[in-house]
């Protein structure tokens, strides 16, 4: 009796529960824009500043940062390029970052740089997204 009533209860919940339907690309990306500026603030960092704040023109083309800290610690003073996908990441290695804070190398990144630990999901978005932006002009 108790199997079939936990059966009843799973059958239940699998039918009120919606099904996710696959994202397409474009739906994709627009989500991982959504993470990128609005919540993760990657800009920030990633992007050179006007006095007003970040220059969209140059997304995540990265930037010399603005503040240092005040006491003696590891520090990264430029944010790299991460527009059109980071250099030495394959797009799995930089999903499994977002996820992580771990690199491809073993290593975390140095502050400032959040050590993030967003979902699969989330983190595939964001780097699809980060992937479509053009990369900036090679020097």
């Amino acid at each position: 009796m108790k199997k079939m009533l936990l059966g009843a209860l799973i059958a239940f919940a699998s039918a009120c529960t919606p099904a996710q339907q696959e994202m397409t690309r474009e739906q994709l990306v627009q989500r991982g824009e959504y993470l990128v500026t609005a919540i993760g603030g990657c800009n920030d960092c990633h992007t050179p500043m006007t006095p007003t704040g970040p220059d969209m023109t140059q997304s995540l083309h990265g930037a010399e940062l603005m503040f240092a800290p005040t006491i003696e610690m590891p520090w990264a003073p430029y944010a790299p390029t991460l527009a059109g996908g980071p250099a030495g990441y394959t797009e799995e290695q930089f999903v499994a970052f977002l996820q992580t804070g771990v690199r491809p190398d073993g290593s975390q990144a140095r502050p400032p740089m959040p050590q993030f630990r967003v979902n699969e999901d989330d983190a595939r978005a964001m780097v699809a997204y980060i992937n479509a932006l053009p990369p900036p002009p090679a020097q």
